[in-house]
Formats: structure tokens, sequence, C-alpha cells
């Protein structure tokens, strides 16, 4: 098993606007407030555990969300 990797908030922000995500819906699909993402891309926290390999795998393939039915198509 890889190590989990860390993001930067900039990094985290990205990766969220490459699946035009809002901070809302980003949050939702990873199980965290919306508070916890702002905090997130603000620099104020930093994700840990299971939301950092969660965003991990968003970033290797952001297709990921609708393979496992995490969310919904459009």
């Amino acid at each position: 098993m890889n190590p989990v990797q860390l993001f930067p908030p900039n990094e985290i922000k990205k990766i969220r606007m490459s699946l035009d995500f809002s901070q809302a819906l980003f949050a939702m699909s990873l199980g965290v407030s919306l508070k916890t993402v702002e905090a997130w891309e603000s620099g104020k926290n930093v994700p840990s555990g299971p939301a950092l390999r969660m965003i991990e795998m968003l970033k290797d393939d952001p297709d990921v969300l609708l393979k496992y039915n995490i969310i919904a198509s459009a």
C-alpha cells in the first residue's frame, strides 16, 4: 500500500474545481462538512486519514464517485 499523499490547500481546490464541484458538493461526496472543506482550502486545517485517501483517488480518477455510486450522474 502506498503512503497517503498530502495535499496543500491550493491542490485541494484545484482537484475540486477539476471535478466542477462546489465546496458543498465536494464536502458531501467526502462525508465532511462544508466548513471542513473551507478550512482545508484556506489552510486553516488539513485533511487526514480517509479524506486524504479519497482526495488522492479523486485526483487519480475523477470518475471514482460515479463508479462506486457515491454520487449520481447529472
